[in-house]
């Protein structure tokens, strides 16, 4: 576990500089929108999906230089909809990973024009990813619009919204959450292969590992949001069950939901088994994120 904990430190210092290269500085004029971009970006986090990014790259036998564009611009999509997801008019969240949240230091108006150009800058940057044999650069927009877009990421949000108060079935659930959280953590991973010249057969392996990954994930935060701390969390708890949304816990009860998780990260860890050896950090990954106590 050492030994993982010091890759993640080195992938996040990776990230941390090339976002750090790829966003304009505060004092760039208009400084206001800059440092409101900056904020959340910088905020702190787990950089869970541009390490996964990164981290497929090399399991399909490419350089993590090479998704460097694509790791950021996946981090500034999540990024982005966290700011939005914070507002009064959605969740209406103060605290972040442990910090105020946009609107609160910035005001309303400015937290939604600091999401909106995260959004944009994404683009931008994914747009540097260095094409391959297989993969242009048209290939890494459009896997990136098309999850980030209405029938995925958006869409999924909007599902969330409208489930609060309603007692939601297990498939309505997975069906949110397939789309609201699995699909940019599996596009993370599909980019990160396709930066690395992936065969069709390994990003599927990528695809069907994310799939699951993603799900087993939201379990997870099901879980720690009704049984750990807002100072743990860096967010404030119990805000599902205070919103009336559904969740894991609500529908299979916490021990079913530990079995649910348990379940989704063996079948993730299977989809790997094209892969290989060179697959191993992926594993240790999912095992982390299983384990995870925030």
């Amino acid at each position: 576990m050492s030994d993982l904990k010091a890759y993640l430190r080195e992938q996040q210092r990776m990230i941390d500089a090339a976002l750090q290269r790829f966003l304009p500085r505060s004092s760039v004029r208009p400084s206001t929108i800059h440092r409101a971009m900056r904020h959340p970006v910088f905020a702190g986090g787990k950089r869970l999906r541009p390490i996964l990014c990164l981290t497929a790259a090399e399991a399909c036998g490419g350089d993590s230089e090479h998704a460097l564009a694509p790791a950021c611009a996946v981090e500034l999509i999540h990024t982005y909809s966290l700011v939005h997801d914070d507002l009064p008019c959605m969740d209406d969240d103060d605290l972040r990973r442990g910090k105020p949240t946009t609107h609160v230091l910035f005001g309303e108006n400015v937290a939604v024009l600091a999401g909106d150009a995260l959004l944009t800058e994404a683009f931008a940057i994914i747009a540097q990813t260095p094409e391959r044999k297989r993969y242009r650069t048209r290939d890494y927009v459009t896997e990136l619009a098309s999850t980030s877009g209405s029938r995925r990421l958006i869409g999924g949000q909007i599902m969330d919204l409208e489930g609060e108060g309603k007692a939601l079935t297990r498939a309505q659930l997975v069906r949110i959450h397939e789309a609201k959280t699995a699909a940019l953590l599996t596009s993370s991973l599909r980019l990160g292969g396709m930066s690395a010249n992936a065969s069709a057969s390994r990003l599927q392996a990528l695809t069907d590992f994310g799939k699951s990954l993603g799900l087993a994930f939201q379990v997870v935060d099901d879980i720690l949001d009704g049984t750990q701390s807002t100072a743990k969390l860096g967010k404030t708890a119990g805000k599902d069950a205070a919103a009336e949304k559904g969740t894991y816990p609500a529908i299979l009860g916490l021990e079913k939901s530990r079995q649910e998780a348990q379940r989704l990260t063996r079948k993730a860890l299977t989809a790997l088994r094209p892969l290989g050896r060179r697959a191993a950090r992926l594993h240790q990954i999912a095992h982390y994120l299983l384990d995870r106590d925030h």
